[in-house]
C-alpha cells in the first residue's frame, strides 16, 4: 500500500512541472511575437525562436556600436579627429529624406566658417532652406539645416551637395 505523502509529493511535482512548461511556452510565444509581430507568423520551434532572438540582439548591438561611433565622429571626440583638430575643424553629414535634405554641421566656435556659404550652396542646388537651428556646446556650434526641394519630382542631389560642402569646409 503506497504512502499518502508520496502521492501528494508526486502530484505536486507534476503540477509544478506543468506550470513551468506553460510559463516557458508563454514566454517563448511572447518572444516570437516581438521578433516577428505579424499575426500570420508561422509556428516556430523553441530553438528557432531562441536563434532568431539571439540574431536580432546581435544585430541591435552592432547598430548601437555603429551609432556610438557616428556620435563620436560628429562630436569630434574620436582619436582620429583629436589629432587633426587644426586641419579638420568642421564635421558635417548630409541626410536625404524623400524630397528634403538635412545637413548637420559641427564647427568650432572660433572657426572662420560662415553659415551663409552653406545656405548659398543649398539654395544653388535648388534646395531652399526651410528651417535652421543651432546650439552651442562648449567650444562647438551644432547646426541643423532643413531644406526642401523646389520640385518634389526632381528632388535634390545629395551627393552633389555633400561634395560642394566638403570643398567648402576644406578651406583654401
Amino acid at each position: 500500500m503506497p504512502r499518502r505523502g508520496s502521492e501528494v509529493a508526486t502530484l505536486s511535482r507534476k503540477v509544478l512541472e506543468r506550470n513551468r512548461r506553460m510559463f516557458t511556452k508563454d514566454l517563448l510565444s511572447k518572444l516570437a511575437s516581438l521578433i516577428n509581430p505579424t499575426p500570420q507568423a508561422p509556428k516556430w520551434k523553441s530553438l528557432d525562436v531562441l536563434d532568431q532572438a539571439t540574431a536580432h540582439v546581435k544585430q541591435l548591438e552592432q547598430r548601437v556600436e555603429m551609432l556610438k561611433k557616428r556620435k563620436q565622429q560628429l562630436e569630434g571626440s574620436t582619436d582620429e579627429t583629436a589629432g587633426m583638430r587644426g586641419s579638420m575643424s568642421t564635421v558635417f553629414t548630409v541626410t536625404e529624406l524623400d524630397s528634403a535634405i538635412e545637413v548637420c554641421l559641427i564647427s568650432r566656435s572660433n572657426d572662420k566658417f560662415i553659415l551663409t556659404q552653406v545656405l548659398d550652396v543649398l539654395e544653388e542646388e535648388a534646395a531652399p532652406v526651410v528651417a535652421v537651428s543651432y546650439s552651442r556646446v562648449g567650444d562647438k556650434i551644432h547646426y541643423i539645416i532643413n531644406s526642401q526641394a523646389v520640385c518634389s519630382r526632381i528632388g535634390i542631389d545629395s551627393s552633389r551637395v555633400h561634395e560642394r560642402l566638403k570643398r567648402l569646409t576644406a578651406g583654401p
